[in-house]
């Protein structure tokens, strides 16, 4: 099992090089780096030029506000300056944050994000052959690119694409086309990786003949070195899972957990502007179900007993401090070893 660190998304640019060197110095596999408040390139930029081992992957990168050119290049670079080390996670976000937040058009998320990967790779080919593109879709059409503003030829190998996916359509599009899939943090327990995501994935990988991706999973968890740690932990997650589970997409999780009285109260008070008390509703009892919390020591067999055999990777919160311990250290080498 991968173990990679999930960058705090407020985390200040001016301190992203020094978490992203520590994360590689206890071990972990790679970095998950956000998109929330910075542009997720800029800081896998800062995180590939402070690091010389670990995968540095944007997850996920915001497709349906950028041209899929822009990515293109901003991927083409990221994959050459760090040595192949770069891995574009690519998603949707919700209608409202596309057209509220960015006032970006909507449509359709399924095909057009099928249609934006596969824009992609014809850009990553025509970058690696110095030739042009023509390409007329649904939702994209690119017919010029001049060689002044082609960056190839060139013999690096274009960045794998991982697509971040919640519902069964949006997996089986991951099966079809993409090098492995990100869950989020409200679609990753293991009954519904087993029940929905997995099939899914299955099925689009069978319609092209190719092997399914793997699973990344970024899993609710509150740990750290001391009780202390995990408490305050787990108050950071309580906060952030009540403002994720407020969002109508995310519902269906928790009527599937038996908890649909949960999303009713939360968008009561979304609607009353109420922010600061969304946590107030999230009890003990329900973050006890839907979060993963135990200290460095126990994590291992915590994670193992939900999520061996169902995931190729796990995503843990980097440390943000600077810890003493060989015992993170080990927690990610007893994961890494699962």
């Amino acid at each position: 099992m991968k173990v990679y660190a999930a960058l705090d998304p407020r985390l200040p640019l001016s301190e992203v090089p020094q978490v992203a060197r520590r994360v590689e110095d206890l071990g972990f596999d790679g970095l998950h780096i956000p998109e929330t408040i910075h542009d997720s390139f800029a800081v896998a930029l800062l995180a590939a030029e402070h690091t010389s081992r670990i995968t540095v992957r944007t997850a996920i990168t915001l497709a349906f506000v950028r041209s899929p050119t822009l990515v293109a290049y901003n991927a083409w670079d990221l994959a050459k300056f760090s040595g192949g080390r770069f891995e574009l996670g690519l998603g949707t976000q919700i209608k409202q944050n596309i057209e509220g937040r960015f006032g970006m058009p909507w449509t359709e998320p399924v095909a057009r994000i099928g249609e934006y990967v596969t824009v992609l790779r014809e850009l990553f080919a025509a970058f690696a052959s110095g030739d042009s593109i023509h390409f007329e879709g649904d939702s994209y059409r690119l017919t010029r690119l001049q060689p002044y503003f082609n960056p190839g030829p060139d013999d690096i190998a274009p960045p794998p694409i991982l697509l971040g996916a919640v519902n069964a359509g949006m997996c089986r599009l991951a099966g079809q086309l993409a090098d492995g899939v990100i869950t989020h943090s409200t679609n990753s327990d293991p009954g519904y990786l087993r029940d929905v995501v997995q099939p899914a994935l299955h099925a689009g990988a069978a319609e092209r003949s190719r092997q399914a991706p793997g699973i990344i999973a970024a899993v609710p968890i509150a740990t750290g070195a001391t009780a202390k740690e995990v408490a305050r932990d787990r108050e950071r997650q309580r906060r952030l899972l009540a403002f994720l589970y407020s969002t109508p997409s995310y519902r269906p999780t928790l009527i599937r957990l038996g908890l649909p009285e949960l999303f009713d109260r939360l968008r009561e008070l979304v609607k009353a502007q109420r922010w600061d008390q969304l946590h107030d509703v999230v009890t003990d009892d329900v973050l006890d179900a839907l979060l993963i919390c135990g200290d460095y020591d126990a994590l291992p067999d915590l994670v193992r007993d939900r999520y061996a055999g169902l995931v190729h990777g796990i995503v843990l919160p980097a440390p943000t401090a600077d810890p003493e311990n060989t015992r993170l250290m080990h927690a990610i080498e007893s994961l890494r070893a699962s």
